[in-house]
């Protein structure tokens, strides 16, 4: 966009001097002069005074000078604009997270923004919370939502856009001595066959020190990575399992009365990175969807 003459004009008044206005743009003091001769001429009058010390703007300069700078930060707004519009138009989104983040968190977030921005494409990727960690890290992902603490190489390069608080609940089979019940002890399940996450995850670090506190060996005869197996193995019998209140829907919890299992969701992303303009409407959206799973 031509306005390079506004600029020029504009680095003159804020310096106070040619030359130093020259050094500033890269820009010769003859090509300079030239263009101020040329402004003023335009404008039908004198913009700047010379002095022993530079220049000074005459009392036409000071109002040119107003509108000039007006005339500039609309158009530099104009293409921000442009550019934003056209990052919605063919912009991309990558964001990952864990089993129950991507199966019950992120679908109604990405129903809406497609609803309103139809062109965007997705990337969604389920993995563990350090995995999704270190994709952020590297670039592959613009988001991810983790279980904190985040700890390891790079942990302090993360940002915390937002947290929210969610409670591991226990499932259990219809046929349970539990299944009317509203909560449990680590001792009224010692017994039973569990079905748990994979060792080494969030989830199942939080359930380990949990019932390791109690004072309880848990019988874990399965670990699976979906919270829908979790499921899916609950309801066919093999064995109580736990899962994010989240993922509950219409089925019974059941709380700990030896402490409750909560934990704390992070949405993150890279400090030293902007958003681009699709991932900032996605994390407007995700937050907004965040909140509100917070007050249910």
């Amino acid at each position: 966009m031509e306005l390079t003459a506004l600029r020029q004009f504009v680095a003159i008044a804020e310096s106070g001097h040619i030359t130093k206005a020259s050094q500033r743009l890269g820009v010769t003091q003859p090509a300079l002069s030239a263009m101020l001769k040329k402004l003023e001429s335009e404008v039908g009058a004198p913009l700047l005074d010379r002095t022993g010390r530079g220049v000074e703007l005459t009392a036409a300069g000071r109002v040119f000078l107003e509108h000039a700078q007006a005339a500039i930060r609309r158009a530099d707004e104009a293409v921000a604009s442009v550019r934003e519009l056209i990052g919605l138009e063919s912009g991309s989104i990558r964001v990952g997270g864990g089993a129950t983040a991507v199966a019950h968190l992120l679908p109604r977030v990405v129903s809406a923004v497609r609803r309103a921005h139809p062109a965007l494409r997705f990337y969604v990727r389920e993995a563990g919370s350090r995995a999704v960690a270190d994709a952020v890290l590297s670039g592959e992902l613009d988001l991810g939502i983790v279980t904190t603490p985040i700890t390891g190489p790079g942990s302090d390069e993360l940002m915390t856009v937002a947290t929210i608080q969610d409670e591991l609940m226990l499932v259990v089979p219809r046929d349970h001595p539990l299944y009317e019940q509203d909560s449990y002890s680590w001792t009224s399940i010692r017994e039973d066959p569990l079905v748990v996450f994979e060792h080494g995850s969030a989830v199942r670090n939080i359930i380990d020190r949990a019932s390791r506190e109690a004072g309880v060996s848990l019988n874990v005869v399965m670990e699976v990575r979906s919270t829908e197996t979790i499921e899916r193995m609950v309801e066919a019998g093999i064995g109580p399992g736990f899962i994010s209140r989240f993922a509950l829907g219409d089925k019974r919890g059941l709380i700990c009365r030896d402490g409750r299992l909560f934990r704390a969701l992070a949405v993150v992303r890279r400090r030293d990175r902007i958003p681009s303009a699709a991932s900032a409407v996605f994390e407007r959206v995700l937050l907004a969807e965040l909140s509100g799973f917070s007050e249910r």
